[in-house]
Parts: C-alpha cells; structure tokens; sequence
C-alpha cells in the first residue's frame, strides 16, 4: 500500500483571507500524524491579509506570480519532493478521511490520479443548495474510471505531472479539465471516489455565480479548441448539457423575430417562444433527479433547480459566444504573424541573393 508520509499537499490562493484559516485547520493535522510531508500554500498576490493568516501555520508559503490556479499549482507541484501531490482548494475544508479515501485506489500502478467529492459548507443558502445538489447527482453518475477530474479534491503521481508538464497555465479556468484530458491521451487511467470529500463555499450570490459560468463559458471554448473530442461530453457532463448555452444564444438571437411577429402578426412571433420553451424543457432530467434524490420539504427547494439552470445557459452562451470570437481573433492574429514572418523571411532571402536571383525569385 502506498505510504501517506509520501504525499505533498497543495494550496493554491489569491485573496482568501475568509476560508483559508478553517481549509488549513482542516489539514494541518495530517502533518503531526504523517499522513502529510508538507503542505505547500501558494499565494498568488493576494492584496488582503491572505499572507498574515498563512504564517501562523507550520507549511511552507510559496509566492505565486499572480497569474491564475494553473500557474499556482504548477509552482506547488514542481516544489514538492514526494511521490504524490494533494490539491485541494483554498475555499475548501477536508473532512478528516478525505486523503485517506483517496490513497488506497494509486495502489494500482496503472492509476495516475484519483479525485473526490463535495460537502455544501451553505445549506442554508438556496443557491449553494441547488449548485451542490447539481454536482452531487453528477458524482453519483460518475463511474469509479473516469476521463474528468476537477482539482478541489485530487490526488495526482508527480511523476505524471511532469509527464504531461503540469497544468496548461494559459487557461485561467478548466485547466483542471485539461490536465485530465492529457493524462488520459497518456494512457494513464484516473478514478473517482464519492466518499472523498471536502467542503465546499458554493457561491450564495446569484449575480457573482453567472459571472462566474460566463468564464466558465469563455474558456471551454479554449479548452474544446484543444480537445475537440470532448465536446460530446465526459464522464461529469454529458451533451446535453453542451447544447443548452448555444441554444440559449440562438433564442437571444431570435428575439427581433418576437417583435417583427407582433406587429406583422405573424407566426415568426413564436419562434423566440418555442426555442425558449425548448431550452426550459431541456432543465427537467436534472431537476427531475434532484427532486427524486431528496426528501420531504427539500424536493420543494430544489425544484427551483430548472429556473436557475434556465439563467445559467443564457451566461454560459455569452461566454462561450465571446471566447469563440476570442479564439477566432487569436487564430487570425496567429496566422497573420506567422505569414508576415514568412514573407519577412523570404524577403531577407532575397536580399543576400545575387539580383538576377532575387529577380527570378520574384516571377516565380
């Protein structure tokens, strides 16, 4: 069995100074047991008091260079000196067997990385509510070998991070997504076990959270311009929870169709109507599964589900939207440069070419 003293544990943060005293509290005991060699915070210019609380912990506080978790965690992972590297996040709080449910499962040689679940640190918050049911009913499909692992609770071999180089520091979301992608393009195998656990602060501001997907949004673009393939889904979502963003985009798109419709009285005013009605629809498998997955007055609450969803597609959409324009500009700009670098190329060539070389390089 894989010994627990060869386990590094990493922390990325940047401004966390209202979580990451009760997350360090959390491990800082698997230190003292020898469950843990180190834990590694890496701060990554944080502008609050994230450093003082940070101090008072026996770990070792690294400096990140303030350009996002990906970039963190590579700075963590390249670090540690043990065999096995711990992430989990810095708004995160582990229950005491979390790293233990864990370690059995990279026994198995063939195991690159293995990852765990959530517990909601808000239940009294409807909105962290319905988003940890969301992801609890998704833990649930999942099975033991996956082809998605999310970095708030996942235990990587070092020796496969720096396989695969780590993290893909240009995307400032879904790296955790990518890195799993390349770990599994590999040959490597990855599990998930859903009695791993760690809490969670699930976003309790509606506006703060569709930001939040907006960005999301943006950066699955990246991430698919990468990995086509996975477009149709993984083992965490599936395509049906791809089509709703665009389908929400193409009833935003519709909707001077509601107006014209109106005033022509024509049957084009329903277009908006039935796109919308199909994208609501399309809200009810999960809802349906929330409600059947809880008991007595909470079914109510979570039946909320399908609104919430429904707000969070059209969010979704105007990111994806905007990192597909994103991607296509920098694609543009990739191919310009890189034609004007070849015309500059060709014409210092000719340059050190006799004229009549030059000439006839120029007619050909």
């Amino acid at each position: 069995m894989t010994k627990t003293s060869s386990v590094t544990l990493v922390i990325p943060g940047k401004n966390c100074e209202k979580t990451l005293g009760k997350c360090l509290d959390s491990v800082v005991g698997l230190l003292k047991s020898g469950d843990l060699t180190e834990i590694i915070f890496v701060n990554d210019g944080s502008t609050d008091s994230t450093a003082d609380i940070a101090a008072k912990y026996p770990i070792t506080v690294l400096a990140g260079k303030g350009e996002g978790p990906g970039s963190a965690r590579n700075l963590g992972w390249r670090h540690a000196t043990t065999d096995l590297v711990w992430f989990i996040d810095s708004d995160c709080v582990a229950r005491p067997d979390a790293l233990s449910r864990l370690l059995p499962h990279i026994d198995d040689d063939q195991v690159a990385g293995v990852g765990g679940s959530y517990d909601n640190l808000h239940p009294e918050s409807l909105l962290a509510t319905l988003i940890h049911e969301e992801i609890i009913a998704r833990h649930r499909r999942m099975p033991a070998e996956v082809n998605f692992l999310a970095t708030f609770n996942v235990l990587y071999r070092r020796e496969v991070l720096a396989e695969v180089n780590g993290f893909d520091e240009t995307l400032k979301l879904a790296q955790d997504a990518e890195l799993a992608y390349r770990i599994r393009a590999a040959g490597h195998r990855l599990r998930f076990d859903i009695l791993s656990k760690v809490g969670h602060h699930h976003p309790t501001n509606l506006w703060r959270y569709l930001k939040t997907q907006a960005r999301q949004g943006y950066y699955r673009m990246a991430l698919y311009r990468r990995h086509p393939g996975k477009m149709k889904g993984d083992s965490y979502a599936s395509l049906l929870d791809y089509v709703q963003p665009p389908l929400a985009m193409l009833t935003l798109a519709s909707l001077p169709l509601l107006v014209v419709g109106f005033w022509s009285r024509n049957v084009v005013a329903l277009i908006p109507c039935i796109l919308a009605a199909m994208l609501f629809l399309l809200q009810f498998p999960m809802t349906s599964a929330l409600i059947h997955g809880s008991d007595g007055w909470q079914r109510l609450r979570v039946a909320g589900f399908a609104v919430m969803s429904f707000v969070r597609s059209f969010a979704r959409g105007v990111g994806m939207t905007l990192g597909a324009l994103a991607s296509d500009s920098s694609q543009q700009a990739s191919t310009l440069t890189a034609g004007l670098s070849a015309r500059q190329n060709v014409s210092v060539s000719n340059q050190a070419l006799p004229v009549s070389h030059a000439v006839g390089g120029k007619r050909g």
